[in-house]
This record gives C-alpha cells, structure tokens and sequence, in this order.
C-alpha cells in the first residue's frame, strides 16, 4: 500500500514538472508598422526572432544599431526576422524614419513599444534590450542592455541548430548596477 501511494505521490509530481515545462508560451506583442499597419509576433512564428527594444534618443541603442544592422544582413536568407520595436513616445517618433534611413535599416520597424511590452517580455525597462524567439515564438534568450559583439551570433545560430549544442547564456545584463 505503502509503495503504491509513493509512487502515485512520485508520478504526480513527475507530471506536474513535465507540465511546468511544456507550460512556456509563445510570446505576445501587437504594435504598427511604420506605415500604421497592425504587425504582431504571432506573423513571424516559423521563424527564428530578434526582437530589439530601442529610441532614437538613446546612446546605447546608437551604438549597437550597426551591429543588429550587419547581423540582419548576414542572415538575411535564412529562416531569421530581426524587428526593432521603437519605445519613442509620440512627440519623437517623426525621427524613426530619418534614423532608419540613415542607419540603412532595412528589416521591419514597429512603432509605440512601451515599458509594459517589455516587462511582459521580461525584459525591464531600460533600453535597448533584446529578445531571441525560436520559431515556436517562445522567448530563449534575452540581452539587457547594450549588446557585445559575437552576443547576437552565438544565440541566432544556437536557435538555427534547434538549439543544439552549447547554450548560450539565457540571460545577460549589461546595465550598469547602479
């Protein structure tokens, strides 16, 4: 009697830790488009994401730009989307477009982000900030903070392996502790 309840207590938890896993669910997030059009994350699922937080005032943002613009670029035949999800507030956003063609941003913008869509992504409230989503669109990795070179690499093609092999760190933080 003893055993049975041991191991009904013990195919129980067993099932519930199996739940907790299988418990991740795609990530959320409508904005627009530059042209006003709905884009969401659910249009890109089947597709590895990139997923970076960003204004046009912010200096770190300014900085990691060229890198998340060079990446975009190197895989652009494959199965990855890169987004930039602006955070300017509405008297700023007539900027995006001047700082998009002058960065040669060529994968898509979605404007009026907010501090609420980052911290349901877990990402806080600072940017920039990143997000990398298998093609399920369950959010793997996430970089706070201004990225290092080799950083946007390692997590793409980790997930382009069907994350085989070493995993990279799943969270990084690169703000300043203050």
């Amino acid at each position: 009697m003893r055993r049975s309840i041991f191991c009904l207590i013990a195919v129980t938890m067993l099932s519930i830790a199996v739940a907790g896993e299988s418990a991740e669910r795609p990530a959320a997030l409508m904005l627009k488009d530059m042209q006003g059009k709905k884009a969401t994350l659910r249009d890109l699922r089947g597709k590895i994401v990139v997923l970076n937080f960003w204004a046009t005032w912010c200096g770190p943002c300014n900085a990691e730009m060229p890198m998340l613009v060079s990446a975009a670029n190197s895989y652009d035949t494959q199965r990855v989307a890169f987004v930039g999800a602006s955070v300017d507030a509405p008297e700023t956003q007539n900027k995006i477009a001047e700082y998009v063609s002058k960065l040669g941003i060529a994968y898509p913008i979605w404007v009026g982000a907010t501090d609420d869509d980052m911290k349901r992504l877990r990402l806080g409230n600072s940017v920039p900030c990143t997000a990398f989503l298998d093609a399920d669109g369950i959010v793997r990795a996430r970089i706070l903070g201004q990225m290092r070179p080799g950083e946007i690499q390692e997590r793409v093609d980790w997930l382009l392996r069907d994350r085989a092999g070493n995993a990279p760190s799943a969270n990084i933080k690169h703000l300043d502790e203050n």
